[in-house]
């Protein structure tokens, strides 16, 4: 199948016209994001055109530093990590003005250590993960108040040993891998229960070997990268039957046009797509680069940022 996800990955990255294009105009840079980790993960990042793709990016950014989902966009850190994900890939951080994006990534962290999404003020943990990731990335964590922005994450732990989206908020597969990411990326999961989440988390598995994110819903691949990757950073990925799983994301291709679903039979996206084919790199299936459950890129893009420097 590696060589129709290829092909339906390029053929969306061509495809700018149509009604979903249109309307996920504001994504294109997460989308890129999702595509070509994904090419990478399979690689194959060699079939698109690297100059054109870190044109495009830079295009995307504001005069604020960060990024927009795509030209003349504003700038949100959602978009900001993605960029500069997406230029660790073809190893083009140095195109950046380093200083300039870390400074409006540290300008949206707030006095209780949480941050803001974009300037509108928003706060969610998903956004503590994308401003720590994005600083790791780029080597400038001292830019934050690291122990206060461990304090908020901390503060967002439930009962259960999940995390949810703020203090009092349910916990959710999405919110504990933020969570998690984040005092993984700081060196500070000392603060989590790994046997009580460990336990939360192994439970999201049912009875078709998927994942879900929340008690009583329905399973869905990108749980695959959610859950797994929370439950490697805590060595709990034991609990869960990963050949189940294997087999849950493998039957969510589509097999004629290539791509991945959230679940069998439903239409497949580029979303879904890139965290099946992650999903599967953390359970080590053949043929699949390394990805890092961190930072959510390959292990040796990663290696590469923080050994050769």
């Amino acid at each position: 199948m590696v060589e129709k996800h290829i092909k339906y990955i390029i053929s969306i990255e061509k495809k700018k016209d149509d009604f979903a294009s249109v309307v996920m105009e504001h994504l294109r840079l997460n989308g890129a994001y999702w595509g070509l980790t994904t090419l990478d993960v399979l690689g194959k990042l060699d079939a698109v055109d690297q100059d054109e793709v870190v044109s495009w990016i830079m295009q995307c950014q504001d005069q604020s530093g960060g990024f927009g989902g795509n030209i003349g966009h504003d700038p949100h850190l959602l978009y900001t990590l993605s960029a500069i994900q997406v230029l660790a890939l073809f190893d083009k951080i140095d195109v950046l003005d380093i200083e300039k994006v870390a400074n409006y990534i540290a300008s949206l962290q707030n006095e209780d250590g949480s941050f803001f999404g974009d300037i509108w003020g928003e706060t969610d943990t998903r956004f503590s993960y994308i401003a720590i990731c994005s600083l790791a990335l780029l080597q400038r964590l001292d830019k934050i108040n690291v122990e206060k922005a461990v304090e908020y994450i901390v503060n967002c732990k439930n009962l259960d040993g999940g995390f949810g989206c703020a203090p009092g908020a349910e916990s959710h597969a999405g919110q504990i891998f933020c969570c998690v990411g984040a005092l993984a990326i700081l060196g500070s999961l000392d603060h989590v229960d790994k046997d009580l989440l460990g336990w939360w988390l192994c439970e999201r598995q049912v009875k078709s070997g998927g994942l879900n994110g929340r008690p009583e819903k329905l399973p869905d691949v990108c749980y695959s990268w959610w859950v797994l990757s929370s439950l490697i950073m805590i060595d709990r990925v034991h609990w869960i039957d990963k050949k189940k799983l294997v087999d849950f994301i493998l039957d969510c291709q589509d097999k004629e046009k290539g791509g991945i679903s959230d679940r069998p039979d439903d239409a497949v996206d580029v979303f879904h797509t890139y965290f099946g084919v992650a999903g599967l790199s953390l359970l080590e299936y053949p043929g699949l680069k390394a990805i890092d459950p961190a930072y959510a890129l390959p292990v040796d893009v990663v290696n590469k940022i923080f050994l050769t420097t």
